[in-house]
Protein backbone atom coordinates (compact mmCIF):
# COMPACT_ATOMS: atom_id res chain seq x y z
CA UNK A 1 0.00 0.00 0.00
CA UNK A 2 1.10 3.28 -0.87
CA UNK A 3 0.86 6.36 1.63
CA UNK A 4 0.33 9.66 0.87
CA UNK A 5 -0.34 12.85 2.77
CA UNK A 6 -4.21 12.06 2.00
CA UNK A 7 -4.02 8.47 2.51
CA UNK A 8 -1.28 7.82 5.66
CA UNK A 9 -2.43 6.43 9.10
CA UNK A 10 -2.59 8.83 11.52
CA UNK A 11 -1.74 8.37 15.15
CA UNK A 12 -4.79 8.00 17.46
CA UNK A 13 -5.99 10.48 19.91
CA UNK A 14 -5.25 9.73 23.31
CA UNK A 15 -2.14 9.10 25.70
CA UNK A 16 -0.55 6.25 23.23
CA UNK A 17 -0.67 9.21 20.79
CA UNK A 18 2.60 10.82 21.74
CA UNK A 19 4.42 7.63 22.48
CA UNK A 20 5.77 7.24 19.20
CA UNK A 21 7.80 10.45 19.45
CA UNK A 22 10.50 8.60 21.76
CA UNK A 23 11.42 6.66 19.34
CA UNK A 24 12.71 9.23 16.72
CA UNK A 25 16.32 10.41 16.73
CA UNK A 26 16.53 14.13 16.85
CA UNK A 27 15.93 15.99 13.45
CA UNK A 28 18.62 18.63 12.76
CA UNK A 29 18.06 20.83 10.31
CA UNK A 30 15.07 19.33 7.99
CA UNK A 31 16.70 16.02 7.91
CA UNK A 32 15.32 13.21 9.48
CA UNK A 33 17.10 10.13 10.66
CA UNK A 34 14.94 7.23 12.38
CA UNK A 35 16.54 3.93 13.38
CA UNK A 36 15.05 0.87 12.27
CA UNK A 37 14.21 -0.87 15.26
CA UNK A 38 11.28 2.20 15.62
CA UNK A 39 9.50 0.03 13.19
CA UNK A 40 7.98 0.93 9.48
CA UNK A 41 4.99 2.29 10.74
CA UNK A 42 6.70 5.09 13.04
CA UNK A 43 9.14 5.78 10.05
CA UNK A 44 6.21 5.85 7.87
CA UNK A 45 4.08 8.69 10.25
CA UNK A 46 7.06 10.39 10.04
CA UNK A 47 7.89 10.60 6.46
CA UNK A 48 4.20 11.75 5.55
CA UNK A 49 5.33 15.69 6.32
CA UNK A 50 7.55 15.21 3.23
CA UNK A 51 4.98 14.21 1.05
CA UNK A 52 4.97 16.77 -2.20
CA UNK A 53 7.92 18.60 -1.08
CA UNK A 54 11.69 18.67 -2.47
CA UNK A 55 13.72 15.84 -0.16
CA UNK A 56 17.20 14.82 -0.60
CA UNK A 57 18.01 10.83 -0.52
CA UNK A 58 21.28 9.37 1.01
CA UNK A 59 21.39 5.92 -0.59
CA UNK A 60 23.42 3.36 1.40
CA UNK A 61 25.47 2.64 -1.51
CA UNK A 62 26.45 6.86 -1.81
CA UNK A 63 24.29 8.48 -4.19
CA UNK A 64 22.70 11.31 -3.69
CA UNK A 65 19.08 11.85 -4.88
CA UNK A 66 16.74 15.23 -4.87
CA UNK A 67 13.43 15.08 -5.92
CA UNK A 68 9.68 15.70 -4.56
CA UNK A 69 8.82 12.79 -2.78
CA UNK A 70 4.98 11.88 -4.45
CA UNK A 71 4.66 8.58 -2.28
CA UNK A 72 5.96 5.85 0.21
CA UNK A 73 5.12 2.42 1.40
CA UNK A 74 5.48 0.50 4.47
CA UNK A 75 9.02 -0.26 3.77
CA UNK A 76 9.74 2.98 2.80
CA UNK A 77 9.96 2.21 -0.43
CA UNK A 78 9.89 6.13 -1.81
CA UNK A 79 8.28 7.65 -5.17
CA UNK A 80 10.60 10.95 -6.23
CA UNK A 81 8.99 12.89 -9.29
CA UNK A 82 11.16 15.37 -10.90
CA UNK A 83 14.27 13.82 -9.77
CA UNK A 84 17.94 14.00 -10.32
CA UNK A 85 20.80 12.27 -9.00
CA UNK A 86 23.92 14.73 -7.64
CA UNK A 87 27.44 12.96 -8.79
CA UNK A 88 30.27 14.54 -6.76
CA UNK A 89 33.51 14.77 -8.01
CA UNK A 90 37.01 16.47 -6.71
CA UNK A 91 37.68 17.58 -9.91
CA UNK A 92 34.71 18.38 -11.55
CA UNK A 93 31.88 20.27 -10.18
CA UNK A 94 28.77 18.69 -9.06
CA UNK A 95 27.30 16.88 -12.54
CA UNK A 96 23.05 16.41 -11.77
CA UNK A 97 21.53 13.46 -13.78
CA UNK A 98 18.25 13.97 -14.71
CA UNK A 99 16.28 10.40 -13.69
CA UNK A 100 12.56 11.70 -13.72
CA UNK A 101 9.99 9.49 -12.02
CA UNK A 102 12.27 7.25 -9.62
CA UNK A 103 11.67 4.99 -7.02
CA UNK A 104 14.23 4.08 -3.92
CA UNK A 105 13.97 0.95 -2.37
CA UNK A 106 13.56 1.02 0.89
CA UNK A 107 16.05 -1.02 1.96
CA UNK A 108 18.48 1.59 0.03
CA UNK A 109 17.55 4.25 2.14
CA UNK A 110 20.24 5.73 4.50
CA UNK A 111 19.29 9.26 5.10
CA UNK A 112 15.94 11.41 4.29
CA UNK A 113 16.37 15.41 4.27
CA UNK A 114 14.14 18.54 3.10
CA UNK A 115 15.59 20.33 0.88
CA UNK A 116 15.44 24.46 1.25
CA UNK A 117 14.45 25.32 -1.91
CA UNK A 118 15.50 28.87 -2.36
CA UNK A 119 19.02 27.93 -0.76
CA UNK A 120 19.34 24.94 -2.70
CA UNK A 121 18.78 27.32 -6.05
CA UNK A 122 21.51 29.82 -4.94
CA UNK A 123 23.95 27.06 -4.68
CA UNK A 124 26.91 27.01 -7.55
CA UNK A 125 26.62 23.72 -8.11
CA UNK A 126 29.68 23.69 -10.92
CA UNK A 127 31.88 25.17 -8.80
CA UNK A 128 31.47 22.83 -5.60
CA UNK A 129 33.96 20.16 -5.51
CA UNK A 130 33.20 16.86 -3.05
CA UNK A 131 34.51 13.80 -2.59
CA UNK A 132 32.16 11.10 -3.45
CA UNK A 133 30.58 9.48 -0.68
CA UNK A 134 31.55 5.62 0.19
CA UNK A 135 28.89 3.38 0.60
CA UNK A 136 27.77 1.92 4.14
CA UNK A 137 29.76 -0.59 6.04
CA UNK A 138 28.08 -3.59 7.07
Amino acid sequence: MLYSRDTCCRQSAGASAGSWRAFLAPVVAGVLVLPRAAGPSIMTSALENYINRTVAVITSDGRMIVGTLKGFDQTINLILDESHERVFSSSQGVEQVVLGLYIVRGDNVAVIGEIDEETDSALDLGNIRAEPLNSVAH
